[in-house]
């Protein structure tokens, strides 16, 4: 059940490495019935693209781009200089050894470059690798156009709210050694 025929959202990406991470965003967005459109478009790449697909963003009406990039993470605030488009930041953990698992800075670099954005150019940023939330934050900006989607957000809410009461009861009757095994 999609809440338009016409894709709203836009879900971008530095490069392939990041799709792992911007796939949570997708998965809400489809949870929710939320169309939208995904690419990679470098900022330091391919700059000429993401200025063609932030003109292309308002042209066919995208009412928020959920943009994700690691390192130096230029690519939501560039978006955010060429458009009057919402872009929800999120902060890519960018590693150095793939194998070690090990981040140069834990994913502070690209938070900081999206968070501290210069007056005129903001952009709304979640935590680090936390592209769900992003997908959660561009559901709620449309969910003020979609009653049924702004319903959809509360039985979410709900949702999150009872699993919490349900957990509390399954340690109160456990115990605390019997809950975390």
């Amino acid at each position: 059940m999609g809440y338009t025929d016409t894709v709203e959202v836009g879900i971008i990406m530095g490069s392939s490495s990041d799709a792992r991470i911007m796939l949570e965003a997708a998965r809400v967005l489809d949870g929710f019935g939320v169309l939208h459109e995904d690419l990679i478009v470098s900022a330091h790449r391919t700059p000429e693209r993401l200025g063609d697909y932030a003109r292309h963003a308002e042209e066919i009406g995208l009412r928020v781009i959920i943009a994700g990039a690691g390192g130096a993470a230029h690519l939501p605030g560039m978006i955010a200089s060429y458009t009057v488009v919402p872009v929800v930041g999120v902060p890519i953990m960018a590693y150095n050894d793939k194998e070690k698992g090990t981040s140069a800075f834990g994913g502070l670099d690209s938070l900081l470059s999206m968070s501290e954005m210069p007056a005129g150019s903001p952009v709304a940023c979640v935590g680090v690798n936390k592209a769900a939330n992003a997908g959660i934050y561009a559901a709620m900006v449309l969910a003020g156009s979609y009653p049924d989607l702004a319903d959809a957000l509360h039985e979410y809410r709900h949702k999150k709210h009872d699993a919490v009461l349900e957990e509390s009861e399954e340690l109160r009757k456990g115990g605390l050694a019997k809950f975390g095994a």
